[in-house]
């Protein structure tokens, strides 16, 4: 079990305590020095994602109630329970029933999984909703038994951030990790390398960013020596990554929280990210923490070429530290006005430390009534659920400049009687652009709104159904995954920043391309693969029979399949499939392909891309070739699968001009 961080840190927190400058000072920060130009971290909100909440019965690997409870093989309840304060679950699909008492509007008391892809699809759309950048997706050590579960929720994290149009990244996080030096680094050339190929992986200076979080922590969790860290922090530098360090407060001294000689381990880093939760909780000790750290910090970063992204924290609701927000937003202004290069917020969704920033509970009617936990307006100001939501896109907008810096916070507890509830203007003339034998191409006229529209929702339409297909801020979308020669309907809707949603546009209707050719010259042809599971080989996926197939050796990407079609021969398009029955839910996975001559040394024939299949449409892809190829090997490299941490396919088919 990854512990929460606040454990790591009260020792050190006794025995170091922030100065004692008012709420009031005005003390400046010098110019600050940016070392970096504005990437998917400096100039950002970054939060950090847990996705660690499972329910028995979701189908998670670890199989419990894990995070919820302390012993996760019960229920949670008033006495197995391992948060503080209660989410509001009302937009979650999925809700498992827990031991609690009912809420006190008396609907059950239910939690959500985060192994549930539409819980985790909802809290990448909450972050689309109020412009928070980038999701930090938190990973402990993976070698035990949470790492399967651990794997499957980058997958998910991945497909929700390409989805909604946000950024993520690994965050590890190395609190006790007997053999971090060396498991690292196999996890990352192993496993997380593999979702830098998606557009939505975080990149700064043109690399993939990746944190570490625990070097230097003056604590028994966190033993490593400075070498172990330096040669840790390097190694990734030596990957191409860009590389964050989730160090103590007391970093640039090496005091404190922070043991002594590890100034080198934390220059090495290209990011610095000092954690302070546990170390403020009201408006003075914020005040505080700015004169006694992030001055000074900022001046040692710019100093030495090193971007700085301090930690801003709600506050703990059981602590009652929120203030309706004053808390937050002060941390927002001194860190705007110190001049840092980017901020990440602690956390998204901490309901164990109630530190999180997701939609929390308002009042005691959305609270079990035996629970003891307060809602968003213990201190008497009525709170709603989404408010630290919409207080962090404005802290971003402040960051980015959008807005003037502003010590009093522009944000209302909740939406004022009278506020933006005007719907945006439905999207008009949806016309189809073009379209393959596996994609259409949309655009529309962009909608108008009376505050301002902030994207838009693409849709297919089956009969009274429709489902959301993609998000775009732009006017124009590209739909793939479809099947050849289907018929498909879509309609697009627009959104605004309140979240009210516009009347649908004008459906158009189109047919997709019909394949180009039609005999498979993979059937029946020889197989062979990186591994496969149980009884599910490679030689399935060309036996022409779609009930049987392929599934790689789980929670070990990247895996590989390839058919040999017996000479060199012109290939054009690709057709997977996958079990047609109503079992095999959608699912998108991540496809690479190659081609060789001789079987021995392969070329790209095919970029990595995202592949839908929906049982809707057959569960098949078309992957089509920019242009007609002789080879005689034909190899499909799976790197993600946000259905199942594995590769698979029950037809192969490879098709000519």
């Amino acid at each position: 079990m990854g512990v929460t961080r606040r454990v790591f840190l009260r020792a050190a927190i006794a025995a170091t305590a922030v100065g004692t400058v008012g709420a009031t000072g005005t003390v400046l920060a010098p110019t600050a020095s940016a070392a970096s130009s504005p990437g998917d971290v400096v100039g950002r909100i970054s939060v950090g994602y847990q996705g660690w909440f499972a329910c028995v019965g979701d189908g998670a690997p670890i199989n419990g109630w894990w995070h919820w409870s302390q012993d996760w093989g019960r229920s949670p309840s008033p006495n197995n329970t391992n948060i503080t304060c209660w989410p509001d679950v009302r937009e979650y699909t999925n809700t498992y029933q827990t031991s609690y008492a009912a809420l006190g509007n008396g609907r059950p008391a239910t939690l959500f999984s985060s192994y549930d892809q539409q819980t985790v699809n909802t809290h990448f759309l909450w972050m689309q909703q109020n412009s928070i950048d980038t999701a930090a997706l938190q990973r402990f050590n993976p070698t035990g038994g949470e790492g399967p579960t651990r794997d499957a929720m980058a997958t998910k994290v991945r497909s929700a951030a390409e989805s909604y149009g946000r950024k993520f990244y690994i965050m590890y996080d190395v609190s006790n990790w007997t053999n971090m030096q060396s498991e690292i680094k196999t996890d990352w050339t192993t496993k997380m390398s593999a979702h830098t190929a998606s557009s939505a992986y975080a990149k700064q200076n043109g690399r993939p960013v990746v944190c570490i979080w625990g070097f230097g922590f003056n604590d028994p969790n966190h033993p490593f020596t400075a070498d172990a860290c330096l040669d840790v922090v390097n190694w990734f530098k030596g990957q191409g990554c860009y590389v964050i360090g989730g160090v103590p407060r007391e970093w640039r001294t090496g005091t404190g929280g922070s043991r002594p000689g590890f100034l080198g381990v934390y220059h090495a880093f290209n990011m610095i990210s000092p954690w302070m939760v546990g170390a403020i909780g009201n408006v003075t000790e914020a005040d505080n923490a700015y004169t006694t750290y992030t001055v000074g910090d900022q001046a040692d970063c710019n100093a030495n070429g090193i971007d700085y992204q301090p930690c801003v924290l709600p506050g703990d609701v059981s602590g009652r530290q929120r203030a309706h927000g004053d808390f937050m937003w002060r941390q927002f202004y001194n860190m705007v006005r110190a001049g840092v290069q980017g901020i990440y917020i602690s956390m998204f969704d901490e309901y164990n430390e109630g530190n999180q920033i997701a939609k929390t509970a308002e009042t005691q009617d959305w609270v079990p009534t035996n629970s003891g936990f307060l809602a968003l307006d213990e201190d008497g100001t009525a709170c709603s659920a989404d408010y630290y939501l919409r207080l962090t896109g404005d802290g971003g907008r402040m960051l980015k400049g959008q807005i003037a810096l502003t010590a009093t916070r522009p944000t209302q507890p909740t939406v004022p009687a009278g506020g933006d509830t005007t719907p945006p203007a439905a999207p008009g003339a949806l016309t189809v652009t073009g379209h393959t034998g596996d994609s259409v191409s949309l655009a529309w006229n962009p909608s108008t709104d009376n505050v301002g529209v902030t994207g838009y929702r693409v849709l297919r339409v089956s009969g009274s159904t429709s489902t959301q297909v993609g998000t775009t801020s732009a006017a124009s979308f590209t739909v793939t995954g479809l099947g050849a020669s289907t018929a498909y309907t879509f309609d697009v809707v627009a959104l605004d920043a309140a979240g009210n949603v516009s009347q649908p546009s004008n459906q158009v209707t189109v047919t997709t391309d019909p394949p180009s050719g039609t005999t498979n010259l993979a059937l029946h042809r020889p197989t062979s693969e990186s591994s496969h599971t149980q009884i599910y080989a490679s030689g399935n996926a060309t036996d022409g029979d779609t009930s049987t197939y392929w599934e790689s050796a789980n929670n070990a990407f990247p895996q590989w399949v390839q058919v040999d079609l017996g000479a060199a021969t012109g290939i054009k398009r690709i057709v997977l499939n996958l079990p047609p029955a109503t079992a095999w839910a959608t699912r998108t996975q991540t496809i690479s392909v190659q081609g060789s001559t001789d079987g021995s040394t392969f070329t790209q024939l095919l970029a990595s891309a995202g592949y839908t299949f929906d049982p809707v449409t057959g569960n098949t892809a078309t992957l089509t070739l920019p242009s007609t190829v002789t080879t005689r090997h034909v190899r499909l490299t799976f790197t993600a699968n946000n259905g199942w941490p594995a590769g698979q396919v029950s037809e192969f088919q490879v098709f000519g001009v």
